[in-house]
């Protein structure tokens, strides 16, 4: 745990330190969105109906960008041969750093959301605290096998075209339950299905989270 929270505190001190990159990821998200609006067209109804894809798609596209920096740093500056080294458990590094993703994954979605408000006119029908937590349960399975596969691929040259090639296809399930928690939150449940969306979340999550950390130690000391 102390590994863990090591961990952790350091990324986020990281990007702290270096806020320019998170408002350039939140740029590049919000730059997605604009695309995806333009393409549709005028077609208000087609937005406002698809407006929970939109926001996941941004995610999922910025996602890669994030995963990919924060172990390339690690993997330039020496930093992660140099933690091999110190008697901490791999499960810790694993762990510290996909709960970084995740918290910047999240804020770069909590500025997401009001932009998909506007420029797909959508509405919040549905508690608010339903969309909180299909937000976190989505970065968090992103994250985690994202961070595997991140370091799987730091190394490698064309580690940017790699990643998302591993990556997407593996995280399919995620964004199909996170897209259809969100619209449910945005245009109504009267069935009652969100519940059950995002425990299928939360089951995804327990196996990504609990596997990626038993393979992290394997993946990184390759």
């Amino acid at each position: 745990m102390r590994t863990t929270l090591d961990i952790l505190w350091k990324d986020l001190l990281i990007e702290w330190t270096a806020r320019s990159r998170t408002v350039a990821l939140m740029s590049f998200a919000y730059t997605i969105l604009l695309l995806f609006a333009f393409a549709i067209g005028p077609d208000a109804a087609a937005l406002k109906q698809h407006a929970g894809a939109y926001l996941w798609l941004g995610l999922l596209l910025t996602s890669t960008l994030l995963l990919e920096r924060s172990m390339r740093i690690e993997v330039e500056a020496g930093a992660m041969s140099k933690l091999l080294l110190v008697p901490v458990s791999s499960g810790g590094l694993f762990y510290g750093k996909a709960l970084a993703n995740t918290i910047q994954l999240l804020i770069v979605g909590g500025f997401s959301v009001p932009l998909v408000f506007i420029v797909c006119d959508a509405t919040m029908v549905e508690h608010g605290g339903w969309l909180a937590l299909t937000l976190a349960l989505g970065s968090a399975g992103l994250a985690a096998p994202g961070t595997l596969y991140a370091a799987m691929t730091a190394r490698l040259s064309g580690s940017q075209l790699l990643l998302p090639l591993m990556l997407f296809p593996l995280v399919v399930p995620v964004i199909v339950a996170a897209v259809k928690a969100t619209s449910l939150v945005m245009l109504g449940d009267p069935m009652g299905q969100i519940g059950s969306w995002l425990v299928l979340l939360a089951c995804f999550n327990a196996v990504y989270w609990s596997l990626c950390g038993v393979l992290f130690g394997r993946v990184v000391e390759v």
